[in-house]
């Protein structure tokens, strides 16, 4: 009657989503106050200012049948080619409005670049820890996901990775600032990355693309340098969003940017089109469009997720857990003490704490914490961590 495989996902949500809608209940049930929500990276830090001023201005001034009316398929031309002038002053690209393809948010880059690429029997590498739903993307476009593991310093365990490179490999994801663990590839990585994939496209005979999922480029500490993938790798689609950089989650909207010195570059881009339309991306919102276009310098406030950062993690380690010190995103990544993480999870429920266990994210053991809460919800929750971990010692 309808298909299986929607159906179990349809059914059986994702574990963060169940611990937020779990969340919600346990606020009505017992109080806002008395639940201490980190499971969804829902940014608490309001949208830049330009943002909200730049929208009135959209809707006071532009015709409301053009402001809501559709664009081409693959996005305003003048919002491309700022995007593309835009990465161009900041990395000394060489992007055109023709590389440059609007999405509904990096969730959506992400499905149309997997679905552009695969081909019968291709295998997609993801790299542990890694967001869930990368595996429902790979599969839903016909793909087999591989995963890679982490090394002791949560960067690419690169053994691993040369013994799981096959003649059906496609591509690999790599995100970074990396959700859940906060840790940024380095350069090194990268660039080591990189010579990896190269040699394996030699001998296979075709390319090997990177799918950089960057939604959390902007957000990132101390001074920290996020590599700009593609001037290391030549095949690189990137998948970035605006949902953290300018605290625009629920608006979906986002770019997918083909390295314009890649490997068929044009014919990757028709494919591109070819892989939004079919799984029916008319066209990314119009008005967020033209209001990312006038914003692309716009930065979060950055230094209110610092705090929390510095906040948790030092509060968390002086109680006693082990934790990941993050260089970006707004997640911190603990180390369930009985190294049981979806026990962990279960038994913080209990002190109205919701964190979520790191199983479906290649990281068994682990939780996440997403601090982009209230500095307060933060303090607040600390007495219910010391309880929790008390439990344990």
């Amino acid at each position: 009657m309808f298909n299986k495989d929607m159906y179990e996902l349809g059914n059986n949500r994702s574990v963060i989503r169940e611990l937020f809608e779990y969340g919600k209940l346990r606020a009505r049930e017992l109080g806002e106050d008395k639940v201490y929500d980190f499971s969804l990276g829902n940014p608490s830090v309001p949208a830049p200012r330009e943002v909200n001023d730049t929208i009135k201005q959209l809707i006071d001034t532009v015709d409301s049948t053009a402001l809501h009316g559709y664009t081409s398929a693959q996005g305003d031309l003048s919002v491309r080619k700022a995007i593309a002038q835009n990465l161009n002053n900041r990395f000394a690209s060489s992007y055109s409005e023709n590389d440059i393809y609007m999405t509904c948010g990096a969730a959506a880059g992400l499905a149309i670049s997997i679905k552009a690429l695969c081909e019968a029997d291709d295998r997609f590498m993801i790299l542990a820890p890694h967001f869930p739903e990368y595996t429902v993307f790979v599969k839903s476009a016909g793909g087999t996901p591989v995963t890679v593991p982490f090394d002791g310093d949560f960067q690419i365990d690169f053994d691993a990775l040369s013994n799981a490179i096959t003649e059906k490999t496609k591509a690999i994801i790599v995100n970074s600032p990396n959700n859940p663990s906060g840790v940024i590839y380095t350069r090194e990585t990268l660039i080591k990355l990189s010579n990896v994939l190269n040699e394996a496209a030699t001998k296979f005979g075709h390319p090997i693309f990177i799918i950089a999922d960057e939604p959390y480029r902007e957000l990132v500490y101390d001074g920290a340098e996020v590599p700009f993938i593609p001037a290391i790798y030549k095949n690189t689609i990137v998948c970035y969003s605006f949902s953290k950089s300018l605290s625009l989650p629920g608006e979906r909207i986002g770019y997918l940017a083909i390295n314009p010195v890649c490997d068929n570059a044009r014919e990757l881009y028709c494919a591109v089109m070819g892989a939004g339309r079919a799984l029916g991306y008319v066209c990314a919102p119009s008005m967020l469009q033209y209001t990312v276009a006038k914003c692309l310098d716009a930065r979060p406030n950055v230094c209110a997720y610092d705090e929390n950062r510095n906040l948790l993690y030092n509060a968390l380690s002086e109680i006693g857990f082990k934790c990941v010190h993050p260089s970006g995103a707004f997640y911190l990544f603990v180390k369930a003490p009985n190294g049981n993480s979806k026990e962990f999870s279960e038994r913080a429920k209990k002190h109205g704490l919701l964190i979520v266990p790191a199983d479906s994210f290649a990281a068994e053991g682990w939780v996440r914490i997403a601090y982009c809460v209230s500095k307060d919800m933060i303090l607040r929750s600390l007495p219910a961590f010391e309880q929790l971990y008390k439990e344990y010692v």
